[in-house]
């Protein structure tokens, strides 16, 4: 329903962009679009990642929600910089806005996100990802309070060129929402630690377990938006600890660092150094 409201939304702010002749309103469905993708996106990866694996695929298609998020982000920055050249083209010759217009249909785009977040209010604290769509759906609605705003000056003292600077704005806060995404995501398909966890407190909690001398070749990455893995070397001199030690380490991990697919070596050191296990070593 949200992305159904959303893309509805795209195509009323697209007509009345144009004939309104407003670049702000432009700019606001661009934004509204890139939701609907993001939706579209998110929904698909979450189909995709309910795949059993495969023998090709082991981890199943779990990591399409990284690629989605990392195609979402490329796209809204494309999208953004064709919506700030045209605004920086329209301070020459701003044309006359039609103030009311603008108005109305952002008013329109303030009510849709605003029942669109309502949908997923209820699952926004159980699932990271409905949390930030939940989050991304209530900031396009100050977006749009924005637009409103330009069409209310532009209604009142005739000021046409508040309208590309409101979309030079607008610009600005996807770029910001928009690099973020594309940072971290660029990050996971490189199979870089997920922010949320800090490699420093995994590797204390190892160490200190009972029977463990020493870890190396620790290895901590995203399978997907939701679920993180571990590998690491345990060197316990006394022996394998049993496969009780190994379940009550494994649910720590998932209980402590939301990491749900740990991986174990045990070795007694009794065969000389690990080849992996210097830190530059992979």
């Amino acid at each position: 329903m949200a992305t159904l409201l959303n893309l509805a939304l795209v195509v009323v702010q697209v007509i009345y962009g144009l004939s309104a002749h407003s670049i702000a309103l432009l700019a606001d469905a661009g934004h509204n679009f890139g939701d609907a993708l993001a939706l579209l996106l998110a929904w698909g990866a979450h189909v995709l990642g309910r795949r059993l694996p495969t023998e090709r695929f082991t981890y199943g298609l779990r990591s399409a929600s990284i690629l989605s998020a990392l195609i979402n982000a490329v796209m809204m920055l494309v999208t953004t910089g064709a919506i700030a050249w045209e605004a920086i083209r329209r301070f020459a010759d701003p044309g006359e806005v039609a103030g009311f217009t603008v108005m109305v249909v952002a008013a329109l785009g303030i009510a849709i996100n605003g029942v669109s977040a309502w949908f997923l209010m209820a699952g926004r604290k159980g699932d990271l990802n409905v949390r930030g769509a939940f989050l991304h759906l209530v900031a396009d609605a100050a977006v749009s309070a924005a637009v409103v705003l330009a069409g209310a000056i532009i209604l009142l003292f005739g000021w046409n060129w508040v309208d590309p600077l409101m979309s030079l704005v607008v610009s600005a806060v996807i770029v910001c929402g928009s690099w973020a995404l594309l940072r971290e995501s660029l990050q996971l398909t490189m199979n870089a630690v997920p922010p949320a966890i800090e490699p420093s407190d995994v590797c204390g909690y190892l160490e200190t377990l009972p029977g463990v001398a020493s870890i190396h070749d620790l290895h901590i990455w995203a399978m997907s938006t939701t679920e993180n893995a571990l590998t690491c070397h345990l060197v316990m001199p006394q022996g394998h600890p049993g496969d009780a030690f190994i379940a009550r380490v494994s649910d720590e991990l998932e209980h402590r660092f939301k990491i749900r697919h740990p991986t174990f070596q045990i070795e007694l050191a009794d065969a000389g150094p690990c080849p992996l296990a210097p830190a530059h070593v992979v």
